[in-house]
């Protein structure tokens, strides 16, 4: 089969790789329909991500047809069009009975990471039962697509982590698919101030056009701009979305008194953590992966039409492109690319 593998020069690379087969009785093999390219994947290019080794094909994200099950696998069954998540969980281990799949003892984030991952014709899905889930009838196949990662990540990360109420302030610093994908799910919350910050303009653009009320662009004078939305007393919940010290060091500048920060970027260096400031302002700084709990949740959601992130789908790619996928997706702002689907 054709895969997608990380190499030594940074740059990846379509190789031939052996079919995967069942190696455990919980597992099962997808024959993979659609894809996508997270911005993680490109973290492990640039290196940031040292647990990935060379050789292994990225990507955790998904849907397909089941083609082969294991003996103990329940809930599916060959031909099932499914979604594969992000993160497997055995469902049985100590982390998974409390809710912190991520950490799960037998899984976690394990595709694309330290096992071969969905950027191929073909994935070994370990844990299927726990790992997968069908289809609905009420969004396409492309949106469901971002109920893989990008749209649970947002909702546990961002916007339950950031512990957003009826009524109150929000900002938003990084307008990529996953800060993208929080403005959306903060709205289940109703907050009265939903404000985007970032660099790029048609960024903010979408934003306002999936319900932000205000959009800032990132900056110096961000912080005058939030603080005269707000009264001087800053936002309730900052979320952080870029994974860079200079939006964690904004997210410090801008939370309010009982504020909470919550971070979802991807880290690969060091971040100051200014306490000298902070100490005395009764905040919350909230740290995850995500869990993928609110998976079921989510995909009801969109079932229904009660959120709708067709929007982000800008681009889309056979998986025979899957190089100039990557390529426009690392360079985002020129190609106005938000989320990219690649076909098989």
């Amino acid at each position: 089969m054709k895969a997608l593998v990380f190499t030594a020069t940074g740059q990846p690379t379509i190789e031939q790789r052996p079919r995967p087969t069942i190696v455990a009785a919980t597992d099962a093999v997808v024959k993979m329909v659609k894809t996508t390219i997270c911005g993680t994947d490109l973290h492990i290019l640039k290196g940031d991500v040292a647990t990935c080794n060379m050789g292994r094909i990225l990507g955790h994200e998904g849907t397909g047809v089941v083609d082969a099950v294991g003996a103990n696998v329940t809930r599916f069954k060959v031909g099932d069009r499914v979604i594969i998540s992000c993160i497997t969980s055995c469902s049985s281990c100590e982390f998974c009975r409390r809710g912190l799949a991520s950490h799960c003892e037998d899984g976690g984030w394990v595709l694309g990471h330290t096992i071969d991952g969905t950027q191929a014709e073909y994935v070994r899905t370990p844990h299927a039962d726990g790992s997968l889930h069908h289809l609905v009838k009420g969004a396409s196949e492309e949106v469901q697509v971002m109920c893989s990662d990008v749209l649970p990540t947002a909702f546990e990360c961002g916007v339950l982590n950031g512990r957003i109420k009826p009524g109150s302030s929000v900002a938003i610093i990084g307008g990529g698919p996953v800060g993208l994908c929080v403005t959306i799910t903060a709205q289940l919350y109703a907050p009265l101030k939903l404000i985007m910050i970032t660099r790029d303009t048609n960024r903010l653009r979408i934003a306002k056009d999936l319900g932000a009320t205000h959009c800032i662009g990132f900056g110096p004078n961000a912080v005058k701009e939030v603080m005269e939305l707000t009264g001087g007393r800053g936002v309730d919940t900052v979320i952080e979305a870029a994974g860079v010290p200079a939006t964690f060091e904004l997210c410090q500048e801008l939370v309010a008194v009982g504020g909470t920060i919550a971070n979802l970027g991807v880290h690969g260096c060091k971040v100051d953590l200014h306490l000298d400031k902070l100490w005395h302002k009764n905040i919350v700084i909230a740290t995850s992966l995500i869990d993928a709990v609110s998976t079921g949740t989510l995909l009801k959601l969109l079932d229904s039409g009660k959120i709708k992130p067709d929007v982000l789908l800008t681009h889309t790619f056979s998986f025979t492109e899957i190089l100039d996928a990557y390529s426009t997706f690392a360079a985002a702002a020129l190609h106005n690319a938000v989320k990219v689907v690649i076909n098989f």
